[in-house]
């Protein structure tokens, strides 16, 4: 077999391959035998008809067509390897030549990754916000815990703001009641928003049997979206009742005797958080100028796909569990069709962009991930998708996904090398030491980069099931 590469752009190739007919003759023996197990001549058992009579009951046309099927990915990808190439996804396939015991010639072309020149990103600054926790954050935090704990008694009144009301509910569009339309018993809080938009004012000045009728856009249920009438009725109004803020309310709501160390410890957590959310910010904006600095071509079809990917799982799977389409979904956030493309199509080029270069500099770095690393990672995203570590760990064997998983790792080492080689500071002027914070950057990446994990998983490596778009 011979071949050659003809570059056509950044990130598409066009391989030319010749194969001599002999080295054909495997997958000629095996389209003999599949077509044997599939037809029957009389005059001869099941698998054993020979070539010849083949050739003349079916044409040789049909077996040059099965041979030259299951022999192209054998010498496509052989011409990938020889041509030290990384492809994404699937060639388009041309037979250029086919002449019968002499030669199989034919083009491929597809789209490989890039070849990226990192840039010098010694010279990065961004700026972040400080870590700042007030005594306001404090008593917010603290006010939130006595919440918490508060405990509710009932009332002969009117319900106002921060009562608890018991409630039925009936809906109805268009004059009929819906089938999951009715709630008994409902626990809601005045003011808390955690219901239909206008329930607040329907049912504050209502006592204990009160009822009131008031229209709303449904939520969610089988008429998301739509207008309906609701008819709620108060069975109940309750007074919420807080603790007192001292050392008792410190021992029932805490580890802690006194509301001091509450406090302390409720100062200790939002510090905490706050690192988190500088280290998370800083790495966010250092990603994003180190995909100002670099050129990185992008394969127009890997883009295609990766922006149809995102539309897809938006609208079929994200907004589908919402009971909206995409049409009230962008009615919701203000967006034209045009603009929601626009940006669809930017946070595509930014995620294709984002595990192009940092997997160049997992290369150049050649950084690896132990099984520890690994672990705590799954760790992470099982926390994240709400599934226990044992549910998410066999849900990634059995797709498929430990190789994603091991990228998004060493994707975000990569990106931690070059937080440590860079300038972050805070809006106050202090420099800010991001060191040794691979978990953050690992989340980092993947907000950038979380769909283009699994379209590039699907295309890369592939080729070996690429079958002939034959043009004879």
């Amino acid at each position: 077999m011979k071949s050659a590469v003809e570059t056509l752009n950044p990130t598409r190739v066009r391989l030319t391959v010749e194969v001599p007919f002999e080295e054909l003759k495997d997958s000629l023996d095996a389209a003999y035998k599949k077509i044997n197990q599939q037809v029957t001549v009389k005059g001869f058992r099941k698998g054993k008809i020979p070539a010849r009579v083949i050739d003349q009951r079916f044409g040789r046309g049909a077996v040059l067509e099965e041979a030259v099927n299951d022999a192209l990915p054998k010498f496509y990808t052989e011409a990938v390897n020889e041509g030290e190439l990384n492809v994404l996804g699937q060639p388009e396939v041309d037979i250029t030549e086919l002449k019968d015991g002499e030669l199989l010639a034919f083009t491929a072309e597809v789209d490989i990754r890039p070849e990226i020149e990192i840039p010098d990103y010694s010279g990065i600054e961004v700026e972040v916000d400080p870590v700042e926790v007030t005594d306001e954050d404090v008593d917010k935090a603290v006010e939130e815990l006595r919440e918490r704990f508060a405990s509710t008694a009932p009332v002969e009144r009117p319900a106002e703001d921060g009562d608890v009301v018991t409630l039925d509910l009936e809906a109805k569009v268009d004059g009929e009641v819906l089938e999951d339309g009715l709630a008994s018993d409902v626990s809601y809080t005045i003011g808390s928003g955690e219901l239909l938009d206008g329930i607040d004012d329907a049912v504050k000045g209502l006592e204990a049997g009160g009822e009131a009728t008031f229209t709303s856009e449904l939520k969610g249920g089988s008429a998301a979206g739509k207008e309906a009438e609701i008819t709620v009725k108060v069975s109940k109004v309750a007074k919420r009742e807080l603790p007192e803020l001292d050392d008792d309310f410190a021992q029932l709501a805490s580890e802690f005797d006194t509301l001091e160390e509450v406090r302390a410890d409720s100062r200790k957590r939002l510090e905490n958080m706050k690192q988190y959310d500088q280290a998370t910010q800083a790495q966010e904006r250092v990603l994003d100028a180190l995909l100002e600095l670099a050129e990185v071509p992008i394969p127009e079809k890997l883009l295609e796909d990766e922006v149809n990917t995102r539309k897809h799982n938006l609208e079929h799977h994200q907004l589908g569990q919402m009971g909206l389409d995409l049409a009230k979904y962008l009615e919701i956030q203000g967006k034209t069709a045009e603009e929601f493309d626009a940006e669809t199509r930017e946070q595509a080029i930014k995620g294709i962009k984002t595990q192009f270069i940092l997997d160049e500099l997992v290369n150049k770095e050649k950084l690896n991930v132990d099984q520890e690393e690994l672990t705590e990672h799954l760790m992470r995203r099982a926390a994240s998708s709400g599934m226990s570590p044992d549910q998410f760990a066999q849900a990634v064997v059995e797709g498929g996904q430990v190789p994603m998983l091991v990228g998004e790792v060493a994707r975000g080492k990569a990106l931690a090398v070059v937080v440590e080689a860079v300038t972050v500071k805070d809006t106050n002027g202090e420099v800010i030491d991001l060191s040794d914070d691979e978990d953050e950057a690992a989340e980092a990446t993947e907000a950038a980069a979380e769909e283009t994990e699994a379209a590039a998983e699907e295309t890369e490596g592939d080729a070996a099931e690429a079958k002939a778009d034959s043009d004879k």
